[in-house]
C-alpha cells in the first residue's frame, strides 16, 4: 500500500470513528506500527488530525475530510453518475455547479461531452457550448482551459476542505445571474428534510444556486440517501432529478418518486 493510499485509509477510519490507535490501525492496514506513527505525525503537521499518546483524534469538533482525500470514495459510481448528469444538460445552457467530488466529475464530463463546441454563425465569434457558474475553485481551474466552456466564478472566502467560495461576496454574484439548470452535490438526502450539507455557509450558496435555476439536478451516490447533515439546502419539492447509483433501495426510490423527484440510477 502506497503512502497516499495509507493516508486516505487512515483519514477514512478517523472520519468514521473520531479516534485512531496506532496498533489497531497497523493491524487494519497490515503495516508496521512505526509506519503508522510516521504517517500520523505527517498528517498532524498538515493539521488533518491531532496526535495523541498512542494514536490520533479528529481535528476539530466537526470532522470533514478535505476534498483531495474524499475523491477515491465511490469513485466509479461518481463517474457514472457524472456522465448521466451531463447527458441531462443541453448545449448552450447556463449551468450552476457547487463544489464536491461528484460535481467535480460532472465538470469533467462536461469537458468531454462539449469538447467540439458550437460552430459560429458566419461573421460572428464562436458562442460557448456551455456556460458554467460555480463557486468551486478546483472546478473553475479545470474548466478554464476549455475554450468551448465559459466560466463564471463567484467571489467569496475559500473553504480549504472543499475549495468552495462562500459568504456575502459569493451570494452577491449569484444573485445577479439566471441559470437554466443547477447540478448540486450534497452530503445528505432525507425524505422529510430534503437535501443537506455539513456546513451552513455551503448550504446557503447551494440553496441560492437552486433558487436561481429552472431545473435542479442532485448528484449523489446511494450512501447519501437516508443520511442527515447539519444544514438544510432545500426540500425535495425543489429537486427535479436525482442521479444516483443502482444500489439505491427500492423503498428509497418509492419515497423520492412520491415526493415528485425523478430518480435516475446508473
Amino acid at each position: 500500500m502506497s503512502k497516499p493510499e495509507r493516508w486516505n485509509a487512515l483519514l477514512e477510519l478517523l472520519a468514521s470513528t473520531g479516534r485512531l490507535e496506532v496498533e489497531e490501525a497497523a493491524t487494519t492496514l497490515d503495516v508496521s506500527p512505526a509506519t503508522i506513527r510516521r504517517d500520523l505525525d505527517e498528517l498532524a503537521e498538515q493539521r488533518l488530525l491531532v496526535r495523541t499518546r498512542g494514536g490520533a483524534v479528529a481535528q476539530g469538533v466537526s470532522y470533514e475530510l478535505p476534498l483531495r482525500y474524499k475523491s477515491s470514495r465511490h469513485a466509479s459510481e461518481k463517474q457514472r453518475i457524472a456522465a448521466a448528469a451531463a447527458d441531462l444538460v443541453r448545449e448552450g445552457e447556463v449551468v450552476g455547479l457547487n463544489g464536491g467530488t461528484t460535481t467535480t466529475e460532472v465538470a469533467r464530463a462536461f469537458a468531454l461531452r462539449f469538447a467540439g463546441g458550437r460552430p459560429p454563425a458566419p461573421g460572428t465569434a464562436p458562442a460557448p457550448a456551455l456556460t458554467v457558474v460555480t463557486n468551486a475553485l478546483n472546478i473553475a481551474g479545470e474548466l478554464a482551459v476549455r475554450p468551448q466552456i465559459k466560466i463564471v466564478v463567484s467571489g467569496g472566502v475559500a473553504r480549504p476542505q472543499t475549495y468552495e467560495l462562500v459568504g456575502p461576496l459569493a451570494a452577491g454574484v449569484l444573485n445577479e445571474v439566471v441559470l437554466d439548470v443547477v447540478v448540486l452535490g450534497v452530503d445528505g438526502i432525507d425524505a422529510e428534510l430534503g437535501i443537506m450539507a455539513h456546513h451552513e455557509d455551503e448550504a446557503g450558496i447551494s440553496r441560492l444556486l437552486a433558487e436561481r435555476a429552472s431545473r435542479v439536478i442532485v448528484v449523489a451516490d446511494s450512501s447519501k440517501l437516508g443520511r442527515r447533515a447539519f444544514a438544510r439546502i432545500c426540500g425535495l419539492d425543489r429537486v427535479d432529478v436525482l442521479v444516483t447509483d443502482a444500489a439505491l433501495p427500492a423503498e428509497a426510490v418509492r419515497q423520492l418518486t412520491d415526493a415528485g423527484v425523478k430518480v435516475t440510477t446508473v
